[in-house]
C-alpha cells in the first residue's frame, strides 16, 4: 500500500510520520520550494486531543521534542473588557503530564519539529493540479510535469484544497462575515509592563462594544538566543533542544501575539489588500476608546508580522461515497478559530485515519471499508466543531448589532462576572472548557 498525502500542514505530516512508523509507504508533496519556506503564522493551542494524536503517531523523541520547544504553559484563561477590567478569569490546572496537558505552540516551531525526520517523504515544489483515479489505483500530477501513483490519495492542502474542488464539489466554505487582523511584538520591558499579571500568565480574550474583540497570547520559550535554558522558565531540556536539527529554521522568541477582530463593515473597504503598518494603523482606527495600553501593544507592534485574515468556515456535508481519494483538516472541516480547535480536530483526523490504515496492513479490514470507518467518525466529529466554532466568530451574532449589541454585551459581561464570583460555578465552566478540548478523552494508542 502506498499513500500519497497533498499537503505538508499540520495534519498531512502527522500523519506521514505514524505511516512511516507503521512500515506503509507515504509520499508528501508541498507546494513550498524549500523547507524554510511557510514559516508564517503565531500561536496554536494543542489540546489534549491534539498532544495525544502526536504523541501516537510520532516517534517518542521527536514528541519529546515538541514539548520541550513549547512555550510557558498558560494558567489562566481571561475575559476582559476594552479598559483592562477584569470580566471572568478560569485559573487552569497544572498538568505535568506531557500528553494530557494543554500547550502553547509557535506555528513555525512545529512545523519544524514535524518536518523533521521526513527527508525522504516530504517533496517540495510539488503544486497539485488535478488527480485521476484508475482501478484500484489513482495518480497525481503537479505543475511541473511530474505525476506520482498511489493506492490512497489524502488531501491535506488546506481550506483552498484543490483536491477537495476536484473530488467533492459540491463542498462549500462561505464567508462569516469576520475579518482578523494578527500581529505580534517582542516581549520587552515596556510591552510586558503594559499587560496585567493574570493576562501575561494566561490566554486573553478581550470583549469590546460592537462586536470587536482581540484575543492576546503571551509566548514565553524555555530558551534564549543562543540554545540556552533561561533562568526562571526553562527545565533540562538544553540539551534537547541544541541537538534538534529543526531549530535553526525557527525565527521566534518571546513574543506577544495579538489579534483583532470585527465585521468587515467595520474596517477599511481593502483590509485584505493592506499590510504592515496601514494593518497597525487600521487596528488603532478601531478602537480609540480601548485602554491606552493596549493602544501601545498595538503600536509597539512589528508592521512585518501583521496580516489580515478572512474568516471561513465550512459548510457541513452528508457522507459522500467513499473511494481511494479522502480528505483530512481544513481540506474537508475549514473552522473558525472560534472555539481553538482546528489545528487539534486534523490532527484527530490523522491518528484515525492512520489507525484505519494499519487495520489495512494487518489484513482486518481492505481499503476502502476502513476508509469509510475513518471518513464516518471524521464527519460526525469535524463538522460538529464547524458548526460550534461557527457560532463563536459570525457576523450575524447579535453583539455585532448597533443597538442590541449593547445588550448583549452587558448580558454577556452580567452572566460572566456571575460566573467569576461563584467558584462553583467557574470550576464548572473549567471543566467544561477542558472537557471539550478533550481533557480525559478515552482514545487508544496505534499498534505500529
Amino acid at each position: 500500500m502506498k499513500v500519497l498525502v497533498i499537503g505538508a500542514g499540520t495534519g498531512g505530516l502527522a500523519l506521514a510520520h505514524g505511516l512511516l512508523r507503521a512500515g506503509i509507504e507515504v509520499a508528501v508533496f508541498e507546494r513550498d520550494a524549500l523547507r524554510t519556506d511557510g514559516l508564517h503564522g503565531y500561536r496554536v493551542g494543542i489540546d489534549p486531543d491534539g498532544s495525544r494524536a502526536l504523541h501516537a503517531l510520532l516517534p517518542p523523541e521527536l514528541y519529546d521534542t515538541f514539548v520541550a520547544t513549547r512555550a510557558r504553559d498558560p494558567k489562566y484563561f481571561n475575559m476582559l473588557t476594552e479598559d483592562l477590567k477584569e470580566v471572568l478569569s478560569l485559573e487552569l490546572p497544572p498538568v505535568t503530564d506531557p500528553v494530557e496537558s494543554e500547550k502553547s505552540i509557535s506555528r513555525m516551531t512545529m512545523r519544524q519539529v514535524l518536518l523533521t525526520g521526513l527527508d525522504d517523504v516530504v517533496e517540495y515544489g510539488k503544486e497539485f493540479t488535478r488527480f485521476e483515479q484508475h482501478g484500484d489505483q489513482v495518480t497525481a500530477h503537479f505543475t511541473d510535469g511530474t505525476a506520482a501513483t498511489g493506492d490512497l490519495l489524502v488531501a491535506a492542502d488546506g481550506a483552498g484544497s484543490r483536491v477537495r474542488r476536484q473530488y467533492l464539489p459540491h463542498a462549500k466554505t462561505e464567508e462569516t462575515g469576520i475579518v482578523a487582523i494578527a500581529g505580534k511584538l517582542p516581549i520587552t520591558p515596556e510591552s510586558a509592563a503594559l499587560v496585567p499579571a493574570k493576562v501575561f500568565e494566561g490566554i486573553t480574550l478581550v470583549n469590546a462594544p460592537r462586536g470587536l474583540a482581540c484575543i492576546l497570547h503571551v509566548m514565553e520559550f524555555q530558551w534564549d538566543r543562543d540554545g540556552n535554558v533561561k533562568d526562571g522558565i526553562g527545565g533540562n531540556t538544553e540539551e534537547l533542544i541544541r541537538r534538534w536539527p529543526g531549530l535553526q529554521f525557527d525565527n521566534t522568541r518571546d513574543y506577544i501575539n495579538w489579534g483583532l477582530s470585527a465585521t468587515k463593515d467595520k474596517l477599511p473597504a481593502n483590509i485584505m489588500e493592506l499590510a504592515g503598518k496601514d494593518l497597525v494603523d487600521a487596528a488603532l482606527e478601531l478602537t480609540p476608546g480601548w485602554h491606552p495600553n493596549l493602544r501601545r501593544l498595538f503600536e509597539l507592534t512589528d508592521p512585518g508580522t501583521c496580516f489580515p485574515v478572512n474568516i471561513r468556515t465550512s459548510v457541513p456535508l452528508k457522507p459522500w461515497e467513499t473511494t481511494n481519494v479522502t480528505l483530512l483538516g481544513d481540506a474537508i472541516h475549514t473552522m473558525t478559530p472560534g472555539r481553538g480547535v482546528g489545528a487539534n480536530t486534523a490532527l484527530r483526523d490523522a491518528v484515525n485515519l492512520c489507525r484505519q490504515l494499519i487495520e489495512v496492513r494487518d489484513g482486518r479490514s481492505e481499503l476502502i471499508p476502513a476508509v469509510r470507518e475513518y471518513e464516518a467518525k471524521m464527519i460526525d466529529y469535524g463538522f460538529d466543531a464547524v458548526l460550534k466554532s461557527r457560532a463563536q466568530m459570525t457576523s450575524a451574532d447579535p453583539v455585532h448589532k448597533p443597538v442590541i449589541g449593547r445588550v448583549a454585551l452587558a448580558g454577556l459581561r452580567t452572566a460572566m462576572r456571575t460566573v467569576n464570583n461563584v467558584p462553583s460555578l467557574k470550576r464548572r465552566m473549567r471543566d467544561s472548557m477542558l472537557a471539550y478540548r478533550g481533557a480525559d478523552r478515552d482514545e487508544l494508542e496505534l499498534k505500529l
